[in-house]
């Protein structure tokens, strides 16, 4: 069986391609770096990361860029020997403008090198590239309107209908008129575009709902790539926004694929709240649903309705592999651990080391935690509502203005973290740092005061997820038990939902280690471990 999710944690607007018995997904990063995450399978039910094309600064520098920006919603394809990539940088997210900028990258290998980037457009977001079987190219993407009217009549002002241009691969340039050709259903808010062709019809998939509990996969199809489209009978292929208590909530935005026999499937994001308030904590993950076509040249859910489940039927019988109940990282390798990212910077350096000290991870304090800039986090996905997190630090901090440790972290108005300092009165010592959802102001709340005095010398920190408590832990390095640090603390606020509402931002929780020196000096702190044990 394939079980869903089969990318937990943040993993949202899953793009799906084959090529000969390969499968990839790519998925949204948003302000994370290196951009955009491609994981790889054989069988459906088990998935690989294998790259983050977007790792340099000629493709992607998002210095700058506001929480939930970034890189939204790619498009993966293959034609012509090469996989394409396309994807938008947003930089603006508040208020009535959208700064979103479309571009293209390639690359003949799903590993690399992928090119520098071509810019295509900044009409609005969510684009995909579509080859068509006639060797002519379309890109598609929604169209922002910042004004008060919409240009039609149905669903939302902002989201006014999906645009479509020929993309001559030649130039390198849109070419040809700019047409509107869906406006999406009454549902509003269409975006996520995907077209592909079977016996002669063009099928256009769209989310549409916004990305929370209303989120649908709308479906329209056309005997002409420019319109017009007819909807669906059911109109929407898959969403929970009429099951409440189904486990794959938020269900939407996706694309369509065939195996190698013509077995159907499609992606689609999705979330699984914790009660009593239905914060997602993990974000928005990916699914995939078992398809059939029917005799009216419709896909349908296999299993009927438009409900996702979550176990479906894998071609081939694959079963899904069991995962580890642990995973200990040690900085050995000149790269970093595969599942870890950072925020916004093409300039890694500056924010980490894994050479300047053996065996260590070091960070160099730079800006606060929290900020659009330069910030010294390295993290890994929350992947499991209930989890451990633990990491070894030395830091020897000169002032209250520098500060390391371990952090559960969403944005820069969610986040719980414990760090290692020094005070005037207390001497070397630890702090929690906690911003519970302060939107817009970002204040921060100091659940143990002014802290609590530590000794020198190494220092192991730890915390415990469990659903929607948090709790802190310390001891000196592999000297006698835990002991807790501070009250339990509300972990589901770092959600998506936490603090202003399901639309408010949409990424994922995090689990790293941090170091910031707000005083500029740069003081470095090494890491020598991190472990993550799935509850």
């Amino acid at each position: 069986m394939i079980i869903n999710p089969i990318l937990p944690g943040f993993n949202p607007d899953p793009s799906i391609c084959r090529v000969g018995e390969d499968y990839y997904i790519a998925t949204s990063t948003f302000e994370w770096y290196p951009g955009v995450q491609i994981h790889h399978s054989r069988d459906l039910a088990n998935w690989d990361l294998v790259c983050r094309p977007l790792n340099r600064a000629a493709q992607l520098d998002m210095r700058g860029n506001p929480d939930s920006g970034g890189v939204w919603a790619p498009c993966l394809s293959y034609a012509d020997g090469l996989f394409w990539l396309v994807y938008t940088d947003v930089k603006r997210f508040e208020g009535s403008f959208k700064d979103a900028h479309n571009y293209i990258v390639t690359s003949p290998s799903i590993e690399g090198p992928w090119s520098d980037p071509i810019y295509v457009n900044s009409s609005g977001f969510d684009p995909t590239l579509f080859h068509d079987d006639d060797g002519r190219k379309w890109f598609l993407n929604m169209q922002w309107n910042h004004r008060p009217e919409a240009r039609n009549t149905i669903g939302h002002a902002k989201f006014d209908g999906i645009l479509m241009q020929e993309w001559d691969a030649t130039t390198q340039k849109l070419v040809g008129p700019i047409e509107n050709i869906f406006e999406g259903s009454s549902q509003g808010l269409v975006e996520g575009p995907h077209v592909f062709k079977r016996n002669g019809w063009y099928y256009l998939t769209t989310a549409e709902g916004g990305t929370g509990y209303d989120h649908v996969v709308t479906m329209a199809r056309s005997r002409s790539i420019h319109g017009p489209y007819e909807m669906h009978p059911q109109t929407h292929l898959i969403t929970s926004k009429d099951a409440p208590d189904a486990v794959l909530q938020r269900a939407g935005h996706g694309q369509y694929v065939e195996t190698p026999d013509g077995q159907v499937y499609h992606t689609h994001l999705c979330g699984r709240p914790m009660a009593p308030k239905r914060r997602c904590t993990l974000g928005r993950e990916t699914s995939l649903q078992k398809c059939v076509w029917k005799d009216d040249g419709w896909l349908y859910l296999e299993h009927g309705g438009v409900v996702p489940s979550v176990e479906v039927s894998a071609p081939g019988g694959a079963a899904r592999r069991g995962e580890p109940v642990e995973i200990v990282r040690t900085f050995e390798s000149p790269d970093l651990p595969k599942e870890f990212q950072w925020l916004r910077t093409p300039e890694p350096q500056r924010l980490f080391s894994l050479s300047e000290r053996a065996g260590h991870l070091r960070l160099f304090g730079r800006e606060s935690i929290g900020s659009w800039f330069e910030q010294s986090l390295v993290a890994r996905r929350q992947e499991h509502h209930r989890f451990h997190a633990e990491t070894r630090l030395e830091f020897s901090p000169e002032t209250y203005q520098q500060v390391a440790g371990l952090t559960h972290y969403y944005n820069r108005y969610k986040f719980h973290a414990l760090g290692v300092s020094t005070d005037e009165k207390l001497g070397r010592s630890l702090i929690i740092l906690s911003c519970p959802g302060d939107y817009p102001s970002g204040k921060l709340t100091f659940p143990i005061g002014m802290g609590q005095s530590v000794p020198d010398g190494v220092i192991d920190l730890a915390m415990d997820i469990t659903d929607n408590d948090l709790q802190f832990f310390w001891r000196v390095a592999s000297e006698g038990e835990w002991q807790t640090i501070g009250p339990v603390l509300d972990a589901g606020v770092v959600s998506d939902e936490g603090g202003f509402g399901e639309h408010g931002s949409f990424t994922g929780a995090f689990a790293g280690m941090f170091c910031f020196d707000i005083s500029g000096r740069g003081q470095p702190a090494d890491f020598a471990q991190f472990v993550y044990r799935r509850g």
